[in-house]
């Protein structure tokens, strides 16, 4: 079950300002978050952003919805995001059939989004470096428990690779020049 950019979407889960400060990893979430959402504007992946209970909890974090500008938002009030009629159709209707997932409290939103996808059918690929939590036990549960259902675990770098196929393209050269190599130096620098 190899990745393909025709067939996939990246989906950010509740990666919000007020949630963020007491997440384990959660600027590092951000950063590998963003750095491949640009990659998937590059390549012609759907970048989708979920927010809980926005009110309590703030909007997406302010630099991730920066380095996202073509996102799709959805609010919602399931944990399960694929529980909400709106989500679960356009997804359906989006044709894309292999889903990038990582965001937080990975134990909590980001599991229960992955769980329902796998149960619609979704090939579910949990993004290790960017599925977080308070604690960080937490986040490794769910890690465990999602691979035991079904999803494949992925790095971000795994994923761009994928996604691009080949190295003797424009497009390679493109995103290599934009994304690859600076990634160590300023994740969230793209331009």
């Amino acid at each position: 079950m190899r990745l393909r950019s025709e067939s996939s979407l990246l989906l950010v889960v509740d990666l919000q300002a007020g949630l963020l400060p007491v997440i384990d990893g959660g600027a590092q979430a951000v950063a590998a978050a963003a750095w491949l959402g640009g990659i998937a504007g590059e390549v012609g992946v759907p970048v989708w952003l979920t927010e809980q209970y926005p009110q309590g909890l703030g909007g997406s974090d302010p630099g991730l919805l920066e380095a996202l500008p073509e996102h799709r938002l959805w609010q919602k009030v399931h944990f399960n995001a694929h529980a909400e009629a709106d989500f679960s159709g356009a997804l359906a209707a989006s044709g894309r059939r292999q889903v990038v997932l990582c965001g937080s409290e990975a134990h909590i939103c980001v599991l229960q989004t992955g769980l329902g996808l796998l149960e619609a059918g979704y090939e579910v690929y949990w993004l290790s470096e960017a599925a977080v939590s308070r604690r960080a036990t937490e986040a490794s549960l769910a890690r465990e428990r999602m691979m035991r259902a079904g999803a494949i675990p992925v790095s971000a770098d795994m994923v761009a690779y994928e996604w691009l196929d080949r190295c003797d393209d424009e497009r390679f050269r493109q995103v290599h020049k934009r994304f690859l190599k600076p990634r160590a130096a300023h994740p969230l620098r793209f331009f």
